[in-house]
């Protein structure tokens, strides 16, 4: 009986598909378990744990990034949350869902540079009411950002995340499991005499809790780890944990770069543990404490349609704004204060970006390749994977996203060198591939598990190939996820600055590298015209997603 139940499982799972899903779950989890475990052996050297816990710096930069990390996270989760309890449901949320992704196109680095643009002392918004309101002359010695409270980096985190968290609430409801039924609900719920928000807070958002629960630990883990919005918008005294530890790492003493590694797992730890906690908490948030007020207002119901508006063209403003400020200051030559448009217009700063050539295409070429086998295996998943064996992998598959980004790529780099593929183009692609493949999976799962297996039925019963109908029907009528899926890909690509930086050794130079490496310099159109392409290429990708995505239509 045991040989015939042990014969009948080798035989499933030596069947092509679980096969063909094995090699590609080997294809990612090996080099993920020898990143990871390089990071681990990084740590482990003798007397530095002391070291580190004596060091006079690192309890105040853990302090800092606790409150940047926390503050900015459930602001964004507040936020969140609130906009939602006016606009789901309404007209407003589907035009909110087409103007995220020009949002998200807009790297950290850039949206970072363009406010501190705006809110610096000699920034926009001080020039727009100086000198008849404040009465200055010269710009003030204010601390608006790099200050010492982290507020703006906190601004950035929150302004960033936003989106990206409204973002992994409109892919789940893309399925027809959720987004439909949860409407409906909500209408029900109405019906029956609640008002709209009261039954929004009662009905739809506990079932949207659980949903929200790996963007929300993928912006924790972001906020408490990032370094070059740190770097950017960050306090510098104290600086964030993460700065710290990247400082430490680049030092060529051993005891030091093993002292940044083991601030790196200090900062995974906090992670792990902030991480718990908010996920407990927000558990309980969702349980439903309201009153149970009816009597459904149609002037209230009004009143909520337009704070959603209102908030939509607040967060819209804020965006074009930074765009609108890197553009003028990449073409801006003298610009004296308080003058709120620069005395003349130089293309200089286009003229230096454009003799830069190499950089523009090593930033595309990473996009590109990284982004087109991502995709590759994430079709290829979860066209094949048994349901089982994807719920097992989504684990591993968000470390890149979860795990400090010092952390990251302190693994990275080991494992290159080990491999003796560093500062190759192979080697920055796959680090490029592996930060990429998460947001790509999570992008394209909920279409793929919400498509109709009855057309494969349909198609199987006139006698066509599963190869055809791969080609001829789902994969067309998936079509614009793949897309969305791909520019959502090269916009993370575009993005990344540690990986380039430590596997590239500093020989591959992208867009994001030398726009985080001019922005502490002083020159300012120089920066502006950097983190403008930041944003345009991303931009490109997502108008080419929409267009090659657009339903075919067939003359008659």
């Amino acid at each position: 009986m045991r040989a015939n139940t042990l014969v009948h499982h080798l035989r499933r799972f030596l069947q092509p598909e679980r096969i063909a899903s094995g090699a590609l779950a080997a294809l990612v989890l090996l080099p993920l378990l020898a990143i990871v475990w390089a990071s681990v052996r990084s740590a482990l050297h003798p007397g530095v744990w002391d070291v580190l816990v004596s060091a006079p710096v690192l309890w105040p930069a853990w302090r800092m990034t606790l409150w940047t990390g926390l503050v900015s996270t459930l602001a964004a989760y507040g936020l969140c949350a609130w906009f939602l309890s006016y606009a789901f449901g309404q007209p407003i949320w589907v035009r909110c869902v087409r103007t995220l992704g020009p949002m998200l196109a807009v790297p950290h680095a850039a949206f970072a540079v363009g406010l501190v643009f705006l809110i610096a002392p000699s920034g926009w918004l001080l020039r727009a009411v100086s000198p008849w309101l404040t009465g200055f002359n010269q710009p003030p010695a204010w601390l608006t950002s790099q200050d010492p409270w982290g507020l703006g980096m906190i601004a950035v985190l929150v302004f960033k995340e936003l989106p990206f968290l409204l973002w992994g609430i409109a892919t789940q409801l893309q399925r027809d499991d959720a987004g439909p039924r949860l409407v409906q609900e909500l209408r029900v719920a109405q019906t029956m005499g609640y008002a709209r928000r009261a039954a929004f807070w009662r009905v739809v958002w506990p079932q949207l809790v659980p949903r929200l629960r790996w963007p929300l630990w993928a912006v924790l883990a972001y906020n408490l780890s990032v370094v070059d919005i740190a770097q950017i918008a960050g306090p510098s005294n104290p600086s964030t944990l993460s700065v710290l530890a990247w400082q430490w790492l680049q030092d060529s003493d051993e005891s030091t770069n093993a002292q940044g590694a083991i601030a790196g797992w200090l900062l995974a730890a906090t992670v792990g543990a902030c991480a718990v906690v908010l996920v407990v908490a927000s558990s309980l948030a969702a349980t439903p404490r309201f009153d149970g007020s009816r009597g459904v207002d149609a002037r209230a119901n009004s009143f909520s349609a337009r704070w959603g508006g209102y908030v939509l063209f607040a967060l819209c403003a804020v965006y074009g704004l930074i765009l609108l400020a890197l553009l003028v200051g990449s073409v801006s030559g003298v610009w004296p204060f308080p003058q709120w448009w620069p005395s003349t217009l130089s293309l200089q700063a286009w003229d230096s970006v454009a003799s830069s050539s190499a950089t523009l295409r090593t930033t595309i070429v990473l996009a590109l390749c990284s982004t087109m086998l991502a995709l590759l295996w994430a079709v290829a998943w979860l066209e094949l994977a048994p349901k089982a064996w994807d719920r097992a992998m989504r684990w591993p598959l968000v470390v890149p996203l979860l795990l400090p980004s010092v952390l990251w790529v302190v693994g990275l780099h080991s494992v290159a060198l080990q491999w003796g593929a560093s500062a190759s183009w192979g080697a920055l692609i796959a680090a490029h591939t592996l930060a990429v493949l998460p947001y790509v999976v999570i992008t394209l799962s909920p279409a793929y598990f919400g498509f109709d297996q009855r057309y494969a039925h349909i198609s199987a019963s006139l006698g066509r190939s599963y190869t055809a109908f791969l080609w001829r029907v789902k994969w067309p009528m998936l079509r614009a996820s793949v897309y969305a899926a791909a520019a959502v890909g090269v916009a993370v690509s575009v993005a990344q600055y540690l990986p380039t930086l430590y596997v590239g050794e500093g020989r591959f130079s992208t867009v994001t590298t030398e726009a985080v490496t001019l922005a502490s310099g002083g020159q300012r159109a120089l920066v502006a015209a950097y983190a403008w392409l930041q944003w345009l290429i991303p931009v490109v990708g997502f108008s080419a997603a929409a267009w090659l995505g657009k339903p075919r239509q067939f003359r008659p």
